[in-house]
């Protein structure tokens, strides 16, 4: 069989939804939408094309290598890229980023609304040390619930959302202000990088094989069969994500002539829905963005301490690597969920640009072939740039070298001088290439 029913592909599309779409990613579109103002739209189409397009792509590229694409970087590039690359997908999805995130868009949706000031230090300590420690007991022994429980909050979660985003329509908050910030002069590219927070095209790559196995499970067979299915699938899941990332960029948009600007996405969120629905409406989206956080948390733990386990070869027990893992995301979790966001910006902007690149070439590999040095190159170059954007993000700035770049690098100014030296690199690895002979096919097969 080569392809699935209607309803088969709709059941792998809404469960690529619930994969990529986790409570945390509630609070960048508002936030968006707020800032954005005026200019929502190109700044919106700007984080879809990073935080669904992108994520699509990646599945595809996944699906198209039948689920091998770490052996396939590893063959592309160098022996240790796909291991080193691994190794930061798995930090940032886990303990560095999204694992603290979860307790923290949890407390500052849910709880916070319900604190005064002189709780909230306390009270962020409590909820923090009581989700973790929960998350750990559930990773620790891993039972159906979780997963049953994540179906139910999917749909829940989604009909909440619904509810919301129609009282939004229909009795707006307020007026759309004028842009702010960096969306004044360039909301596309702003919204694109806004999109990294996501970090859903890194999901892609470490859990994308989740995806192309539930395909081949159900009869699929044939590489370029599975990965058409996929992308069918997920355009469906790209249907959906739009439609709530654009609903809740509108509410962001219509609240700043009300709420003011919020400190992030998390407030602005609970402070709308106090408006409308008050306090039974803060009540019911705390249970239920607490529970999909939670199952969220337990999820990315476990696979966390089960990848690093495997790494070191069992020298470090899963348990204890589970125990460190969420220990590091309770103390991260409590800097509070606007400065998470802030310190993942850096290293979002330098490792998104290589990956992007990673999944655009391999998309293009039946044209690219043997040629490695295509990779390579484009890798190697594109990575020199996301670093020097990446300091930049971070505020460590060196003038002379910034003046120059400015001056000869497109795209620069906007922290995607990355770009055009990325294709650079591509057509070097070409050249280089024209040097060098093709394999044979025995020599490939080995």
């Amino acid at each position: 069989m080569n392809t699935l029913s209607k309803g088969e592909i709709l059941t792998v599309g809404f469960m690529m939804f619930s994969i990529f779409f986790g409570a945390g990613n509630l609070i960048f579109p508002p936030a968006l939408g707020q800032a954005a103002g005026s200019n929502l739209v190109p700044a919106i189409l700007g984080f879809l094309t990073t935080g669904v397009g992108l994520p699509l792509m990646g599945i595809a590229a996944i699906a198209f290598k039948g689920g091998r694409y770490i052996e396939f970087i590893r063959e592309k590039t160098y022996p240790w890229f796909a291991t080193m690359l691994l190794v930061i997908l798995y930090l940032s999805i886990g303990p560095l980023f999204a694992l603290p995130r979860t307790g923290a868009v949890s407390f500052e949706i849910g709880i916070r609304p319900f604190l005064t000031d002189s709780t909230l230090m306390l009270g962020q300590l409590a909820y923090t040390g009581a989700f973790f420690g929960l998350s750990y007991y559930l990773a620790l022994n891993p039972n159906k619930l979780i997963d049953r429980v994540g179906k139910m909050l999917t749909p829940a979660l989604l009909i909440v959302l619904a509810i919301l985003f129609v009282k939004a329509f229909v009795s707006p908050l307020g007026d759309i202000l004028m842009p702010t910030g960096s969306y004044v002069d360039a909301p596309y590219a702003q919204g694109f990088q806004d999109g990294y927070q996501t970090m859903d095209l890194l999901a892609s790559i470490a859990i994308g094989t989740l995806v192309v196995n539930s395909v081949r499970m159900r009869g699929v067979t044939g590489n370029r069969a599975i990965g058409k299915v996929c992308i069918v699938a997920g355009i469906i899941a790209l249907a959906l994500m739009a439609c709530v990332y654009g609903s809740l960029s509108y509410l962001g948009a219509t609240s700043a002539s009300v709420l003011g600007h919020s400190a992030n996405g998390g407030q602005l969120l609970a402070d709308a829905v106090g408006i409308f629905f008050g306090p039974t409406g803060n009540l019911i989206l705390a249970i239920i963005i607490g529970l999909a956080c939670l199952t969220t948390c337990c999820g990315i733990a476990s696979g966390a301490a089960w990848y690093f386990n495997k790494l070191f070869k069992n020298k470090i027990s899963y348990e204890r690597l589970l125990l460190v893992i969420i220990l590091f995301s309770f103390a991260a979790s409590n800097i509070g969920l606007t400065q998470i966001i802030t310190l993942a910006v850096p290293f979002l902007v330098t490792i998104y640009p290589v990956v992007i690149v990673l999944v655009v070439l391999s998309l293009l590999d039946r044209f690219i072939g043997w040629r490695r040095s295509i990779y390579q190159w484009a890798c190697d170059i594109t990575l020199a740039f996301a670093v020097v954007d990446g300091l930049n993000a971070a505020g460590i700035h060196v003038p002379v070298l910034n003046a120059v770049l400015a001056d000869y690098v497109p795209f620069y100014s906007i922290m995607m001088g990355w770009l055009l030296p990325a294709i650079v690199g591509a057509v070097i690895g070409w050249v280089v290439s024209l040097f060098r002979t093709a394999p044979s096919e025995e020599a490939a097969k080995e």
